[in-house]
């Protein structure tokens, strides 16, 4: 099986996706940091120099090669990775793969990111709460339609880590 968690950034898929592989005892993947092996840059500079539409590309690409070669892996995409081109078409479509939409409230995931801002090039911009919650509510709005087409979908605020991977291992088994 082919776990493929997604989400709006902040909301625990790679905290999750460590957990619940090593429960598993299945592969864990960041499909960002696969990225970064494979471009030998970080996402950030991926983004500055060579622009969003080369990085989805590559996201793709990467993406297609994890889930075809790949067995007994828990792979977190990035918060945007489902909602480009015909990625979640894919994923639905391919054998042994079980999406899992990491379902996280506005105040929530507002409380997490503004915390850590500084570390996330998209948001690092945005100077108050307010202005992040903003941000962060237009694009879930703009997400929601493809993040509810997963397999699975879980709700995450106010639980603790084991407690959602418990869940999940519940509901993929």
């Amino acid at each position: 099986m082919k776990i493929v968690l997604i989400g709006y950034m902040g909301s625990g898929k790679s905290t999750l996706g460590k957990a619940l592989s090593d429960k598993l005892n299945y592969t864990f993947k960041d499909l960002d940091t696969e990225i970064e092996l494979k471009e030998e840059i970080n996402i950030a500079t991926i983004f500055s120099e060579k622009g969003e539409i080369y990085f989805r590309k590559k996201e793709n690409e990467v993406l297609r090669n994890i889930i075809a070669t790949q067995n007994q892996i828990v792979l977190a995409t990035g918060g945007g990775t489902p909602c480009y081109g015909t990625v979640m078409d894919y994923l639905k479509e391919s054998d042994d793969v079980v999406t899992v939409y990491l379902k996280t409230s506005l105040d929530v995931l507002t409380e997490r990111l503004y915390s850590e801002k500084e570390k996330r090039p998209l948001i690092s911009h945005l100077e108050s709460k307010e202005k992040l919650q903003d941000f962060i509510r237009k694009h879930l709005f703009e997400r929601l339609f493809v993040y509810n087409k997963a397999a699975l979908v879980i709700s995450v605020d106010n639980k603790d880590v084991s407690k959602v991977v418990e869940e999940l291992v519940l509901k993929l088994f």
